[in-house]
């Protein structure tokens, strides 16, 4: 179906979004929504940093760390391809200030979510680093059955956030797919010094036994087993410490595609339940030689 873009002002304002009932009403029914969410350091607008012109873009000639999540979430691939929705919000500055940006941007999304449930549709979201919490805080302001599957990708959000999520409204139906990996360790220790309480961001998991949320650990080596014999053969991690590596290892995006759209997958029972861990942890050394 095709990308389209909005974008938050940082009064709040949610901009761009004049197209969707048209894009809506020309969508096929079989057709996935999905709402697209960047993380920390990228602000619609700014040169080099405007997450449409890079991360959402299949035309940009930097498309974020060679990923473009349009072109990899099946955007341009015909009639029944999915309406991807890049949402931009200012994300620059300090981590602390982006912290508090992405809790202003929750409710810009949230009512983007309503007017597409108003049209008798729901979306999905896929998010990676502070857009996690945009995405939780979003949820937990939705109103119900407007939210399908939510991603998140080295998701930079508090335990708490993703409680209120879960026990919101939007939350009764939503599947949570939570892709983590040691690899990230360091920056979930950076969201725990954000938050200022240790061990309880999502990165460390959620362990409340929620059939609605799956911790998913693409650094170990029985999940990855796990995912060829569904079909998704991803690749191990090859540094020690990426923050994106949920979005820039090959094979990823086959099973985030397939996620999205609405494909009952056995994820549950055949990847392990991760092991309890803090974040203090050491860094393990990748299974592939560091480039």
């Amino acid at each position: 179906m095709g990308l389209m873009a909005v974008n938050v002002t940082r009064d709040g304002a949610l901009c761009g979004d004049e197209a969707l009932a048209r894009h809506l009403a020309t969508l096929p029914r079989n057709a996935p929504i999905i709402v697209m969410v960047h993380g920390y350091k990228y602000d619609p607008g700014a040169e080099g940093r405007c997450p449409h012109e890079t991360l959402f873009d299949a035309s940009a000639a930097d498309c974020g760390r060679g990923v473009s999540w349009g072109t990899e979430l099946g955007a341009f691939d015909g009639a029944a391809s999915p309406l991807c929705i890049g949402f931009g919000w200012p994300a620059r500055g300090s981590v602390w200030r982006a912290w508090h940006m992405a809790d202003r941007a929750a409710a810009p999304l949230a009512g983007l979510l309503s007017r597409i449930a108003a049209r008798g549709r729901r979306a999905h979201l896929v998010a990676h680093s502070m857009g996690a919490r945009v995405c939780l805080r979003a949820v937990a302001l939705a109103p119900a059955g407007s939210v399908g599957r939510v991603i998140l990708l080295s998701g930079a959000a508090h335990r708490q956030d993703a409680r209120a999520a879960l026990t919101s409204c939007a939350g009764a139906s939503i599947e949570i797919v939570n892709v983590s990996g040691r690899e990230n360790t360091v920056f979930d220790l950076l969201t725990s010094a954000v938050t200022g309480v240790p061990n309880q961001t999502i990165g460390c998991g959620w362990q409340a036994g929620d059939p609605r949320w799956l911790d998913l650990r693409l650094d170990r080596d029985d999940t990855l087993a796990a995912l060829r014999r569904l079909g998704f053969p991803v690749a191990p991690p090859s540094a020690r410490i990426c923050h994106w590596s949920g979005y820039t290892r090959a094979g990823v995006f086959a099973l985030y595609r397939a996620l999205l759209a609405d494909r009952p997958l056995a994820l549950r029972m055949l990847t392990p339940e991760p092991a309890t861990e803090t974040r203090s942890a050491i860094l393990v050394r990748p299974r592939t030689a560091m480039p």
